[in-house]
């Protein structure tokens, strides 16, 4: 076997992980098999030798080539997801190659006509740091280079769409709870911490709530990442004065903006009435990409 057969070979090997990259990534099995089809026609130009983890550059690649496809689309309405293959393309072995049979299953139940068409309602990148996340355990540092964000951003963007995807589950919800729901707790919030009211805003978190904080919204002075009610509480209390109700992406959340140019976004996990999680998004590139909309 020549150097070159034995290349074609190693990409087969990888083909079924790349197809279920690529399917999930454009929800269409004819485009992902045209993005196959590319990755395999660059790394056939590329001295492989100097490619470490074949898989992980692949996929890398595969990404990219699925993210130029998405960005090119000039209607989503033209590109429905192909019915008539909508089944779904299951590899999800590690980096060692060994498959995992709970996690195949898992992915079997929840991979479907039904995610692919919530997957479609997600800005491309959002798309890609999900799916190269969420459903194949890629890194953020990795995923970061493709999209062109800070590790940080391309986190907030999964969080975003991992939100977008668990509310589209929920008959009439948003990430598990009523969109009026989820306005009424976060403008509570927004109003317990204008007051300083520690109490109103402890009534409001889940014990084991979790703020996080983007890498611009750290190097600006907020906590990088704090655990529980009470410390959440008392990092918000007195604060928040010239934040605004919103609707970011759809969702309740708060804005602080300054000179009409949104600067912060706080975005809320709501359960069960409680917040379980508050997001704080200070990076511009990620701010642009947002819609946002003041509630009348």
């Amino acid at each position: 076997m020549d150097e070159h057969e034995q290349l074609a070979a190693e990409f087969e090997s990888h083909r079924t992980h790349l197809r279920a990259v690529a399917y999930r990534m454009l929800g269409s099995a004819t485009e992902a098999e045209d993005a196959v089809q590319e990755s395999w026609l660059r790394l056939s130009r590329t001295d492989a030798g100097d490619v470490r983890n074949l898989r992980g550059w692949l996929t890398t690649v595969v990404a990219r080539v699925c993210l130029d496809m998405l960005r090119s689309r000039t209607s989503r309405r033209e590109d429905p997801v192909d019915v008539h293959d909508a089944g779904p393309v299951l590899d999800r072995a590690d980096p060692a190659g060994d498959v995992d049979p709970e996690r195949e299953a898992l992915l079997a139940d929840s991979v479907g006509l039904a995610l692919l068409v919530v997957l479609d309602t997600l800005r491309p990148a959002e798309r890609l740091a999900f799916v190269l996340h969420d459903m194949f355990g890629v890194p953020f540092d990795e995923i970061a280079p493709i999209i062109g964000r800070s590790p940080d951003a391309t986190k907030m963007l999964a969080s975003r769409a991992r939100r977008r995807v668990q509310g589209a589950g929920e008959p009439g919800g948003t990430a598990g709870e009523d969109a009026g729901r989820r306005r009424q707790v976060v403008g509570a919030f927004l109003a317990a911490s204008r007051d300083g009211d520690f109490e109103g805003l402890l009534a409001l978190l889940d014990p084991d709530v979790v703020l996080r904080s983007d890498g611009a919204a750290a190097a600006s002075g907020s906590p990088a990442e704090v655990l529980g009610a009470a410390a959440v509480a008392r990092t918000f209390a007195g604060r928040a004065r010239a934040a605004r109700l919103a609707l970011v992406d759809g969702i309740p959340g708060l804005v602080w903006a300054q000179g009409g140019v949104p600067r912060v976004v706080f975005g809320f996990t709501v359960a069960d009435g409680r917040i379980v999680a508050v997001d704080v998004i200070a990076d511009a590139a990620t701010l642009g990409d947002l819609e946002i909309e003041y509630p009348a």
